[in-house]
């Protein structure tokens, strides 16, 4: 009888530490959800007021960057409002930092003061950035690339892995990353792109493995239907510690 009784116990024991375990592990989990949920909504305000007051510009470059802004305002929106991770919020917390960018390159392009520095998105710092006039012709197309906003380049892009693939920061006379950024393909074309476009470019920081490409699937492998605005689906860290400051 005695030893039914210990038995008892320690089940009893047993079980109220598991309850107590893991009530412990989901009022953690709700916390960190709760505050990237925070976070998230702090980069999604800025970059909404950034774009309400740069919106109604007519300079070319700067309404294209304001209007590629505007898109992922309204992506971070539907990415926080669906989101149910803290691993969820960071991607939306991302896509609102990059639209930030966005908002800086519209108003480096209006002679503004672009503000304060940024913090690097995902892949920025290895794609690097164009630092150079170029125009090639590929497959009987003509591409640009520029360091700075012009009428033959008024697509802006802030840098970054594009289906596994680097993109650098630059001005480009059309958007021809988005189709890989969408699909999460590249096709053979832009190998050859790439190759025309980026080589010998110092600031350039990726490279593409022609022997070892992939016109397959890139990584994305996001927690939003396999899309994350088109990065590699790596982990963004804690962007808790930034500030915008005066944005």
């Amino acid at each position: 009888m005695g030893t039914a009784i210990v038995i008892v116990v320690l089940l009893v024991v047993v079980i109220a530490a598991i309850v107590l375990f893991t009530k412990r592990g989901n009022d953690r989990k709700a916390d960190e959800l709760g505050d990237a949920k925070a976070e998230a909504r702090r980069w999604i305000e800025r970059l909404g007021g950034q774009v309400f007051q740069l919106e109604g510009t007519t300079e070319p470059a700067a309404k294209q960057a304001i209007a590629d802004a505007s898109e992922r305002y309204t992506a971070a929106g539907s990415q926080i409002e669906q989101a149910s991770t803290a691993r969820q919020c960071q991607l939306a917390t991302h896509t609102a930092m990059e639209g930030l960018y966005y908002v800086r390159a519209a108003r480096e392009a209006l002679g503004l003061d672009p503000g304060p520095e940024l913090p690097e998105i995902d892949g920025q710092r290895a794609a690097g950035s164009v630092t150079e006039n170029r125009k090639v012709q590929v497959e009987g197309h003509d591409y640009a690339a520029s360091p700075n906003p012009g009428e033959q380049t008024p697509h802006y892009y802030p840098g970054g892995t594009v289906a596994g693939r680097p993109v650098p920061r630059g001005w480009y006379s059309e958007p021809w990353w988005k189709p890989a950024l969408i699909g999460g393909a590249w096709g053979v074309g832009s190998m050859l792109l790439f190759d025309s476009l980026f080589s010998g470019m110092h600031g350039f920081g990726g490279g593409w493995d022609v022997g070892g490409f992939d016109p397959g699937m890139g990584d994305m492998g996001g927690d939003f239907g396999g899309m994350d605005m088109g990065m590699d689906g790596g982990d963004f860290g804690d962007f808790g510690g930034f500030d915008l400051g005066d944005w």
